[in-house]
């Protein structure tokens, strides 16, 4: 192979970008790791230990402001017991490019957020949606 073609292979312009919506932010993937942690009974000092990492850090992970590495999201998924695809991306399948209508990434998110809130708070909410959703006809 020729300098030429190793450069032609290797050139930004031949790396394809991910389709539109695939990629996962900083923001869904703390959200999920909250999610889980909280699932699971866990303080954000019990698993930054467990992660050997401080609880800022992991503060900061599950707030969008900190990623996390490859080695890191392996160990998070076995503390958390799901595999590192369940973490990444909740065990979804890619959205669909085809056109046909795929999983809103965002409503999933504010589900999992609603999950976690006490039980309590997770009635009125969703009493007080059930009665916006009957008032808008799709109740």
């Amino acid at each position: 192979m020729t300098h030429g073609q190793l450069l032609s292979i290797y050139s930004p312009a031949a790396v394809s970008r991910p389709p539109r919506g695939s990629t996962l932010s900083k923001a869904e993937i703390g959200a999920r790791v909250r999610w889980l942690r909280t699932k699971r009974g866990l303080t954000q000092a019990k698993l930054a230990a467990a992660l050997r990492l401080t609880q800022s850090n992991v503060s900061a992970m599950e707030r969008g402001d900190r990623g996390l590495t490859i080695h890191q999201a392996v160990r998070l998924a076995r503390i958390l017991h799901v595999t590192v695809d369940e973490l990444l991306t909740g065990g979804l399948p890619p959205r669909s490019t085809s056109g046909q209508r795929g999983y809103d990434r965002k409503l999933l998110l504010r589900l999992a957020k609603i999950e976690a809130l006490s039980k309590r708070d997770r009635q009125v909410l969703l009493k007080s949606l059930d009665m916006f959703l009957k008032g808008a006809g799709t109740g």
